[in-house]
């Protein structure tokens, strides 16, 4: 297929696009500023997908255009016409915060919409894909009702609903990957990262809130999963369809465990761990997706994925 991409400099649209060039998919990639007006992992995930996409896109290069503006319209009339559109961008700009302004984001993430599906379809694009995350209503399953985990998940779900709307106007078959937890390499410094430098480093890992059931899932199986999905979608008719892949579900706590027992059979680090007793909730004790991933890619090797995992982390301390 050849697949229009956005939101590639993240790292799960880093891990997408290359399962998809992987599946021998064409994948062009437009990016919000040029590669080197990015900085840090994302710089580095940026140049690694500029060299792979350079030998499998007719485009030859990563493009600079954000999601809906005239630069990123001259792309579809470009280079499509093309099998799918996978909207993998969204505004995440202090995501985790209260003040998120999800009015912003659902713009952003939703610009000049109607316009931007209606040349696509104009130009011979077939279908859309959208990513969402567990963390918007109604996805998942735990503890009910499944309320927007914050303002960021509302976006998520509201920019979901305008995707429904315009894609039934323009008469496009429309796929929504939702995303629980991923980790792997080239990963932002989040859960995983921290417990790999704190045990790089010879310390012991606190774990703030071990008793929260999450969904933790290799950024290799989930993008295994997304490059399924995505062929699935392209080959839809029909009213929307959605896909809730799920790795490892467990506690926090046991996950914490689940990471260091993989990384201790790897390295010599001791990957000490001090789960604290967790009294505060200001989250849904459980939050999970609902189908196995695992499934879905019968022939992920998960020592493999481990082995990449850690052998990211022991690089970087070399």
């Amino acid at each position: 297929m050849k697949i229009l991409f956005t939101g590639a400099s993240s790292f799960t649209g880093f891990h997408f696009v290359n399962a998809l060039i992987v599946a021998g998919h064409e994948v062009i990639c437009p990016l919000r500023r040029p590669v080197e007006g990015y900085e840090g992992l994302r710089r580095e995930r940026v140049e690694i997908l500029e060299r792979r996409v350079a030998v499998s896109s007719a485009c030859g290069k990563l493009p600079t255009a954000s999601f809906g503006s005239d630069d990123f319209l001259k792309i579809i009339q470009e280079f499509g016409p093309f099998d799918l559109l996978c909207h993998h961008a969204a505004d995440v700009t202090n995501y985790k915060s209260p003040d998120f302004d999800a009015v912003r984001a659902l713009e952003n993430n939703t610009a000049n919409l109607g316009n931007l599906l209606e040349t696509f379809k104009s130009c011979g694009g077939k279908a859309v894909l959208l990513t969402g995350t567990v963390f918007e209503m109604d996805e998942g399953k735990g503890d009910g009702p499944l309320h927007a985990f914050s303002p960021y998940g509302l976006s998520k779900g509201l920019t979901w609903e305008i995707f429904c709307h315009f894609c039934r106007s323009a008469r496009l078959p429309l796929g929504k990957f939702v995303i629980p937890n991923p980790f792997g390499p080239w990963e932002e410094p989040r859960f995983t990262a921290y417990l790999m430098n704190t045990w790089r480093k010879g310390e012991t890992a606190k774990v703030q809130t071990p008793d929260y059931v999450r969904d933790n899932i290799h950024a290799d199986l989930l993008s295994g999963a997304y490059a399924v999905f995505a062929t699935r979608v392209a080959a839809h008719k029909g009213e929307p369809i959605k896909l809730n892949p799920s790795g490892y579900v467990e506690t926090q706590g046991a996950f914490a465990e689940r990471v260091a027992r993989e990384v201790r059979a790897r390295t010599p680090w001791k990957c000490g761990l001090d789960l604290l007793v967790q009294t505060e909730f200001p989250e849904p004790r459980i939050r999970t997706n609902i189908e196995s991933a695992r499934e879905l890619v019968p022939h992920w090797n998960e020592s493999a994925a481990w082995d990449a995992f850690v052998g990211f982390y022991t690089a970087a301390a070399a």
